[in-house]
Formats: structure tokens, sequence, C-alpha cells
């Protein structure tokens, strides 16, 4: 419920503090004395494009505040789902636009964004204005009255819930058929290049080696001289290191008694000895082995010419990556193969799903057209005594060939105002009155079924007047009831006596400029304002005898 709002330097709007209460309150006010621009400036509240033009001339930004009181609204799963601070029982809204252009959104003083505070301020105003009756040939709108009408919240939400399940699996079986198509138009080319590495049978670390061997089978020769030589020098007949380092060995050995440091280096020869022996093995063992095998030597150079080119045909540089690749390649291949096993079962869910789907759009469509006879008998029941005696209004359902978002429900308002009057959509044939009329009973329908946010009326009377206002402002009054808030912006006599509260919107002329104000009226007050609205500029006493009637809820 809205408790107040505060509005500096917007339009015309110097500074505005208005409290409002619950009920049905009704504003009034000369055309041009600034009603729109509070209506604007409520906007700014529920997430309307913002206008740096709107910011009072002079003035660096302008503040739009409101209060609600949300106890009863049920919003904490909002606020959690939002991250917003969620203070019990108060909530406050805050825009601000700065003359830069820059628009700012506050919620309890917490910055929030645009799309955050449109969320929620629709579900706490809804502000009726005259345009919004076009929405009378909205489907979504349409459908939107049924299932409030309905109760089908809980159907409705498991519906969406098993529509979405539906649509994901359509969009995963689509993409995996899409992708199967492609991997078979590739599928030989990639069987091609799994044969290849796999016939390549890869080792990690070969390269290296073979890359090794090749040196030395080409050097062959070469390193069998050189390590004939390094035997002839280490162990030969003649004199060799071996024999030489025996020799020093020796006559070491001879002074080791008188000369003392010979020992140790007698034990020093002797590990240089034992060392270069297993030296001269080794290299002898070696220059054996070492051979020169053309037939080896074309092996080995075939094998790296393989690699070579498996890797630069896949653009890597080593073995390892080649057999990663393999790898990769072969679970694409293997994922073409089972691919129809796998298309096969998401067919099979898919299929399934849409049965549920069917399924549960169907006890939708149950409950809707329990609920369409009803709506159609309480639109005749509101219609008839805002002087259409003849109206007639009927809810279409017609099924949809495909279930969507909301069902498989097609839904139309027919409605006719005259009699033996042919059935058609209400906004191509309805006047502006009979439409504005259509609308209030909607709203009040929905009123007796929900919890409404704050209702605010901006002008719903538009073609009406004298006994049909009345019983529009007595529908208005109703709505108000049971701790619910309504707002009628209005320029009739009768729907404004009988508002709970009453509100003046009016300028005034200042040195600085023209301001536009806003404040309750007493009751002495209201019976001038009602007259003023019924004779004119000129109070008679006919009007504000009128006026006191309507005042008292008397018939004129």
């Amino acid at each position: 419920m809205l408790q107040s709002i505060h509005i500096q330097n917007y339009a015309l709007i110097e500074s505005l503090d208005i409290d409002f209460h619950s009920g049905f309150s009704v504003i009034t006010g000369e055309t041009g004395a600034g009603k729109s621009i509070i209506l604007g400036a409520i906007g700014l509240l529920v997430g309307q494009r913002a206008d740096i033009k709107a910011i009072k001339t002079g003035a660096n930004k302008c503040i739009v505040e409101a209060r609600f009181n949300i106890s009863s609204y049920q919003l904490e799963a909002f606020f959690e789902e939002h991250d917003l601070e969620y203070e019990d029982g108060e909530c406050i809204l805050r825009r601000e636009l700065l003359a830069s252009g820059k628009s700012r959104a506050f919620i309890n003083d917490t910055p929030a964004s645009l799309a955050q505070m449109k969320a929620l301020g629709e579900k706490l105003i809804d502000v009726h204005s005259q345009h919004q009756n076009l929405l009378l040939n909205h489907e979504d709108f349409q459908l939107s009255v049924i299932d409030i009408l309905a109760n089908d919240e809980e159907q409705l939400t498991a519906y969406k819930a098993l529509y979405q399940d539906y649509k994901r699996a359509s969009r995963e079986l689509a993409q995996l058929i899409e992708q199967a198509e492609k991997s078979r138009q590739d599928e030989d080319y990639i069987s091609f290049q799994v044969n290849q590495l796999e016939e390549a049978n890869l080792q990690s670390g070969e390269q290296e080696e073979l890359e090794q061997e090749a040196e030395t089978l080409s050097h062959a020769e070469d390193i069998k001289a050189s390590l004939y030589k390094v035997d002839q020098l280490m162990a030969s007949d003649d004199t060799t290191l071996l024999s030489v380092t025996k020799d020093c060995m020796q006559a070491l050995q001879g002074i080791s008694r008188v000369f003392a440091p010979a020992q140790e280096w007698i034990d020093r020869l002797e590990s240089c000895y034992i060392e270069l022996k297993d030296l001269a093995n080794d290299v002898s063992s070696a220059g054996e082995d070492v051979e020169y095998n053309p037939t080896r030597l074309e092996f080995v150079n075939d094998r790296l010419n393989l690699i070579y080119t498996l890797q630069q045909k896949h653009h890597v540089s080593s073995v390892d990556e080649l057999i990663t690749i393999a790898k990769g390649l072969r679970t694409q291949l293997d994922d073409i193969t089972s691919s129809d096993d796998r298309i096969l079962e998401l067919t099979r869910q898919k299929e399934d799903l849409y049965n549920k789907v069917k399924a549960s759009a169907r006890l939708l469509t149950d409950m809707r057209t329990v609920a369409a006879q009803e709506i159609e008998k309480q639109m005749q029941a509101y219609l008839v005594p805002l002087g259409m005696p003849n109206v007639r209004f009927a809810v279409e359902l017609n099924p949809r060939k495909e279930p969507d978002g909301t069902g498989m429900d097609y839904v139309n308002f027919l409605f006719s105002a005259n009699k033996n009057g042919t059935l058609q959509q209400v906004a191509s044939i309805a006047s502006g009155g009979e439409i504005a009329r259509v609308m209030l009973s909607l709203k009040a329908m929905i009123a007796g079924a929900v919890k409404l946010p704050t209702i605010i009326f901006d002008e719903i009377d538009t073609g009406v007047s004298g006994s049909i206002a009345e019983k529009m402002a007595f529908i208005m009054q109703e709505m108000g009831q049971a701790d619910r808030q309504v707002i009628s912006i209005t320029h009739l006599p009768q729907i404004a006596a009988r508002g709970a509260h009453h509100y003046k919107v009016y300028k005034e002329d200042t040195e600085t400029g023209t301001n536009s104000h806003i404040r309750p009226l007493t009751h002495e007050e209201r019976i001038n304002e009602i007259a003023n609205m019924l004779s004119g500029a000129t109070l008679t006493e006919a009007a504000l005898n009128n006026a006191k009637a309507l005042l008292n809820n008397e018939t004129l």
C-alpha cells in the first residue's frame, strides 16, 4: 500500500509531500494543474524511461520517493532473489534523475538496477491510464485475467516447468542431429586420420631415441675408428695408460716404507687403475658393437620421416601431442558411431515430455474454461448496471496447434453492447466509454480474486457521466475495501464524491515561476471543489446543495 510520495524538482513541482491512505481516494484539479505530472513522477518508480527535460528548470536533479507498506505482499522471496535488503513492513523506492542524463534507482536506500525497480514497482503500483485500455486487445493480458480468476497459479507453474524441460530437450535433440549430420560428412576423413595415427603405433619418447640412433648410425665408421684408437691407447700390449699406471704403482711401492706420502699415492693410482680398466673394457665393447648398418639406418630414417610428416600435418612438434590427437579423433569417431543411440534416446525423451506437456495443458484448459464461464457471468453483472442493458460479453477459448509458454489456449474477449449485435473483439467495436467500463469491471473482478497492489485509475471515467459515473465510483469504492487502496484521478463530481479521501492538484504562480501542488481537502473544501466541478467557477447555491447530496451518497 502506498503511504506517501515525495517529489522534488520534477517538471512544475518544486517540492511536494503527500500522505495516502487505504480505501478509495480521489484526485481532482483543473486541466493543466499537474495531475499528469504526478503520474509521470510515479511512472519513474515503475521503471519508465527518464527524460532530463522533466527536471525543473534551474535544478541539478529531481527526486521521486515513495514509501509502501508491504507487510501483506509476501515479497521476501523477491528481495532475497535480487539480493536486496528486506525491511519487514516497509519499502522505499527512490529514483534520481541528474541533469547530466544519468538516472539512479534505490530500493530501501540500496542502489538497484532499473530492471529491479521495474519488477518491484509493478508489484506495488498498478497505474491504469487511458492507453492501457489498448491491453484489451492483447492476448497475454486477456489470458492473465483468466488465469487470475481460475486461480491456476500452481498448475501453470507446473506446466511451465514441463514446457521448459520439453523445449530444452527439443533444442538438445536438434543440436545433436545437426552435429551428427555434420560429423557424418567428415566421418571418412576422421576415420582415415585415426587409422593413420593408430597404424603408426606411436610411443612416447621414441622420437628422441630414434633421432639419437640415426646420428649414431650415420657416423658409425668415425665412431668405431675413434673407439679403436682409444682402446689401443689404454690397453694394448705396448706402452698404454694401464701399463704406465701399473708401473707407477710398482715404483712407488719400493719407497713406500721410507717415504710416507708414497702409500697414499699408491692407493690413488690403484683407484685410477681400476677405473681405467673398466673404462677400457667399455670402450672395447662399444667398439665391437658399433657397426654400419644401412638397413637399420633406412628403417630409422623412414620412421622419423613418418613422425615428422604426421607432426607437420597436425601442426604439432612432439609424439605426445600426436598421441593426444589420436585419442581425441578416436573419441570423436566413437561419438559419431554412438550418436544414433543418443538421438534415439533424446527423441523418446522429447516425445514423453511432449505428452506430459499436453496433459498438463489440458488441465489448464479445463480450469480456464470454468473461469471463462464465471467471467462471462460476472462481466454481465458488472456491465448491465453501468448503462449497457443489452451487453453481451463472451470469452472465447480456442486450442492452439502446438503448446507455447502459457499452454495450448488461444483466448479472445468478445463484446457487443447492442441487442442482437454481433460479438466482436472488444477493442475493435467498443467506444472509449465502453472500453473504460469493461476495464474497470475486469479490474474489479481481479481485485475480488487476489490481493492487488495500489491501483491508480487515470480518468477511467472517460466517455461516461451522470448515473453511470456514480456506479463506476461505487465499484471503485468497493475495490478499495478490505484494506485495499484505489486512487482515481477524475474530472467527474459523481466519482469525486465517493472517495473516502479527496486530494486537489493546483498550480500556483510565484515570482520564480509556476509550481504544482497537491493537498488533502477538508469536508467543507470538498463541498466547494465538487460544486465547482458541477457548475464551473461560479458557485451557486444549487451546486453546493448538489455537492452535499453527492457527498451524502444521495441521489440527485
